[in-house]
C-alpha cells in the first residue's frame, strides 16, 4: 500500500470509527428498559418521599402515563386492573436523585480533562440521578448538545441544567479553561454561553470580586443562577456580591485564612487552619447567619474530598470495572499513595469541615448535594451519587434527612420542585428502588437494581454492563 492510501486508509477508519459512536451515542436506551408499561404499581414498598419525613412502611405506588397518581397505605390504595405490578416487599422507593455539582469530564491526569458525553448520562441515571446539574464545563457545546438530545429523548440520561465555561481569571493551567481578562470580558462571556443555552454559571478559584461582581449582575439579568468554587474571593464577600450558591460545603472557604489577601487566592495547606477553627466560634456562626439570611445555597462534595484522605476507602469494585484500564491502573496507584501520604485534609480536618455542612442545614441553610468526578479519579457517576448520601448520614443526617438534601432541596434549587424532587400524587414519576432498608443502614443504598425516569424503569446492571472500560475514555 503506497503511503497516501494508507492515510486515508487511516482517514476512513477514523470516519466509520466517529459514525459508529454518534450512531451509538443517538440510542435512547430502549436495550435497558426493564418497566415500560404505562400503569404500574408498587405494592407493600417503604417509600423515603424526600421530605425528611420519616419512612412509611407498607405503600403503595401508582405510576400512569409517567406521572404518580396513587400513593398510600397499601390497605387502602386501589391498585387499577391493567397495571403491572411490582411487589416491592423489602425495597425501598426513593425520589429520582438532583444532583447539583455533577460534570461530564473526568480527570485524565495533569491538567487534562477529557469530555466523557457517551457514558456518564447513562451512568447517572443508573445511580439514581435524574435530575442534575453541571457545575462548570470543559466544553460546554458538548454538554448543551447532550441536554438537549436528552430532553428530545435520543440519548439517556439525567434531566441537564447545563452550567457555562468556567469563570476564572489567569493562574489556573488548564487547557480547557479560558482566562479572564477583566469585568468586560467577564459580561461577554456570559453574554455569550447564556444566548448559547447555558442556564447556569460557575465562578472558580481565581476570579475578581469586580469579575464576580460583573457575572452575577449579567447572569442574573440572563434569570441564571450563578455558583462558586471560590478561593481569591470568600464566601462573606461572595454573598454581598449577590452569589446563590457555593460549591464544596466550607473545604474551599478562605475566610479563615490568616493569609488571605484581597482578589488572591492564598497558597499552602489549609489543613492547620480547619484544625484550630472552632465550629461555635463568632466568625463561624455569623457566616453562616449571614449565608442564610441572603438565602445563599451551599453544595456538598464530600465524594471527592474523602478521597484525600488517608484510610477512606477505594472506590468500588464496580467503579473500577467501569474505568478504562489504564485509568485504573493511574487511579490505584494515587488511592494507594493517599494512603501513606500527608494529604490536603487530615481525618480530623475532613470530620471537622465536613460537620460545617450539618451545622449549616440545622441552622436553616439550603444544603444541596452533588458528587464532583473530579480529583485524581475515585469518584465515578453511577456510584458516587450513592456514595454523596451515605457520607451525609455519616455526617450526622438521618437517612430521610440526607435523602432530602440530595432530591428536594436540589429541585427546589434549580426551581423544579414543582415536578421533582419528592415521591408525591402529581409528581413526575421518577423513583429509585433499592433492595433493603437503608433507613437502618444506609449502605443498603448500593444494591440499586432499578431507576425510573419520568415512568420508564432502567435495568441498571444492564447499563453498567454496556459501559464497562468506558470511564476515561468517552
Amino acid at each position: 500500500m503506497t503511503r497516501q492510501r494508507s492515510v486515508w486508509a487511516v482517514a476512513l477508519a477514523g470516519i466509520l470509527s466517529t459514525s459508529a459512536l454518534a450512531a451509538d451515542m443517538s440510542t435512547n436506551g430502549k436495550e435497558f428498559v426493564a418497566y415500560g408499561q404505562p400503569v404500574i404499581a408498587f405494592t407493600h414498598a417503604t417509600v423515603v418521599d424526600g421530605t425528611g419525613n420519616k419512612a412509611a412502611r407498607d405503600q403503595t405506588l401508582v405510576i400512569d402515563a409517567g406521572r404518580i397518581v396513587a400513593l398510600g397505605r397499601a390497605s387502602r390504595v386501589k391498585v387499577p386492573g391493567e397495571a403491572t405490578v411490582i411487589d416491592a416487599k423489602g425495597k425501598t422507593l426513593l425520589p429520582g436523585f438532583v444532583m447539583v455539582h455533577e460534570h461530564m469530564f473526568y480527570p485524565a491526569g495533569g491538567a487534562e480533562y477529557n469530555e466523557m458525553s457517551y457514558s456518564f448520562p447513562r451512568l447517572y441515571l443508573a445511580g439514581g440521578t435524574t435530575t442534575m446539574r453541571t457545575a462548570g464545563s470543559m466544553m460546554p457545546y458538548a454538554d448543551i448538545n447532550v441536554r438537549d438530545a436528552i430532553a428530545r429523548g435520543d440519548v439517556l440520561g439525567p434531566d441537564i441544567d447545563a452550567t457555562g465555561p468556567y469563570l476564572n481569571g489567569p493562574g489556573l493551567p488548564i487547557p480547557g479553561v479560558h482566562a479572564l481578562s477583566g469585568v468586560d470580558d467577564a459580561e461577554r462571556t456570559v453574554d455569550y454561553w447564556a444566548d448559547e443555552g447555558a442556564t447556569s454559571f460557575k465562578a472558580y478559584m481565581n476570579i475578581t470580586r469586580a469579575e464576580l461582581q460583573r457575572v452575577i449582575d449579567v447572569a442574573h439579568r440572563h434569570h441564571a443562577k450563578v455558583t462558586g468554587h471560590l478561593c481569591s474571593v470568600t464566601y462573606r464577600e461572595a454573598v454581598h456580591l449577590g452569589i446563590d450558591n457555593l460549591e464544596h460545603g466550607f473545604f474551599v472557604a478562605t475566610d479563615f485564612r490568616d493569609d488571605k489577601q484581597p482578589d488572591d487566592c492564598p497558597r499552602g495547606n489549609a489543613t492547620k487552619t480547619f484544625q484550630s477553627l472552632d465550629p461555635a466560634s463568632p466568625e463561624v456562626t455569623s457566616l453562616i447567619k449571614l449565608m442564610v439570611d441572603h438565602h445563599v445555597a451551599l453544595t456538598s462534595t464530600l465524594t471527592v474530598f474523602e478521597t484525600f484522605v488517608a484510610g477512606r476507602p477505594k472506590a468500588p469494585q464496580g467503579a473500577l470495572e467501569l474505568m478504562l484500564p489504564e485509568v485504573r491502573k493511574a487511579y490505584e496507584a494515587s488511592w494507594d499513595k493517599a494512603q501513606h501520604a500527608a494529604g490536603p485534609f487530615t481525618p480530623e480536618a475532613y470530620a471537622k469541615i465536613s460537620r460545617l455542612e450539618k451545622q449549616f442545614s440545622d441552622a436553616g441553610g439550603l444544603l444541596l448535594a452533588g458528587t464532583d468526578p473530579t480529583g485524581y479519579g475515585g469518584v465515578v457517576p453511577g456510584y458516587s451519587s450513592k456514595r454523596e448520601i451515605e457520607l451525609l448520614v455519616e455526617e450526622g443526617f438521618s437517612f430521610e434527612q440526607a435523602v432530602k438534601v440530595a432530591t428536594a432541596n436540589g429541585a427546589k434549587y434549580l426551581g423544579r420542585d414543582k415536578d421533582v424532587g419528592t415521591l408525591a400524587v402529581g409528581k413526575r414519576a421518577d423513583i429509585v428502588v433499592i433492595d433493603g432498608d437503608p433507613v437502618h443502614d444506609a449502605s443498603a443504598i448500593e444494591r440499586m437494581p432499578l431507576v425510573f425516569k419520568q415512568g420508564v424503569g432502567y435495568d441498571t446492571q444492564k447499563i453498567f454492563a454496556a459501559t464497562q472500560g468506558t470511564v476515561g475514555l468517552h
